[in-house]
């Protein structure tokens, strides 16, 4: 078998549990129009910005020999207009994103992925170097990055609640947040802190479901989270509705509060809207300079 068979091969392995995903992501990038987004001006220079140590995911030629020859340890070179090109991703994972209302709606988790690979594939096709949080996936470009990134973001946290990763985040970078943000909002502060102190700018997109913004509920009723660690019981859900919905708004706010104070911009989307218009959204967001 060639060497271009068999990366097809194994590309196509890689994929196979993920056709719906990537084609509705590719349907919904093809309705956005890039205009004059994307790379098509200059970075910040093609100039040293530092050492680090070299990951499993990169290639043998982008290794500098000569520094790695000074100790145990590959290290590759990272230039100031790759990290000028460079946008992160974090997709809430946890089990509190696989909730919907109705049989006819997007989970929430579906929604964020399906956003999430429409905005890759854009920047990708943009000239774009689009990675992950952390260390799973740094930033690089070409179709076998979509591949893994659709493979790792398909992949559940088994936690109730998700907290941002603020591990990987290039400075001067770009970064995009996607979750419900349901749970505790001092890790999604903190990634921010260290994003801003980066010079890193960018966008929160906070992904809801109807039914939890209108709190239909009356009577008794069990409440109880989607990993069934957390159980509430009640038998006047409709005497809690005020309280409810006046958290969810105090909550709302902080995230805007937050993202105003370290240069990123916030949004909230409901699986019931366009998608469409979320992703147009989400590339405003991402080309704004604080």
């Amino acid at each position: 078998m060639t060497d271009a068979a068999a990366l097809r091969a194994s590309a196509a392995t890689l994929a196979s549990p993920l056709p719906p995903l990537l084609a509705e992501a590719e349907h919904l990038a093809t309705t956005v129009l890039l205009g004059e987004h994307g790379r098509r001006r200059a970075g910040l220079g093609d100039t040293f910005w530092q050492y680090r140590p070299a990951l499993p995911t990169d290639e043998a030629r982008s290794i500098d020999w000569r520094r790695s020859g000074r100790s145990d340890t590959a290290f590759v070179q990272d230039k100031e207009w790759q990290i000028a090109q460079s946008v992160i991703l974090w997709v809430d994972q946890a089990s509190s994103m696989a909730f919907t209302s109705d049989k006819s709606l997007s989970s929430k988790a579906d929604r964020a992925r399906l956003l999430a690979l429409a905005t890759a594939i854009l920047l990708l096709r943009g000239g774009e170097r689009v990675g992950l949080t952390g260390v799973r996936l740094p930033p690089r470009r070409g179709e076998q990055q979509l591949l893994h990134m659709a493979d790792l973001l398909s992949r559940d946290d088994g936690v109730d609640y998700g907290s941002p990763e603020s591990q990987g985040m290039l400075p001067h970078s770009r970064v995009l947040f996607v979750s419900d943000f349901l749970g505790d909002l001092a890790p999604v502060e903190e990634a921010l802190t260290r994003a801003a102190d980066r010079g890193v700018r960018g966008a929160l997109v906070q992904v809801l479901d109807p039914q939890e913004e209108a709190f239909p509920f009356d009577g008794r009723t069990i409440f109880e989270s989607m990993a069934g660690t957390l159980r509430h019981e009640t038998l006047k859900a409709g005497d809690l509705k005020d309280r409810y919905l006046a958290r969810l708004a105090e909550r709302k706010n902080r995230l805007s509060h937050m993202a105003r104070t370290t240069g990123w911009q916030f949004q909230t989307h409901h699986t019931g809207a366009s998608a469409a218009n979320a992703l147009l959204w989400i590339f405003g967001a991402l080309e704004r300079r604080a």
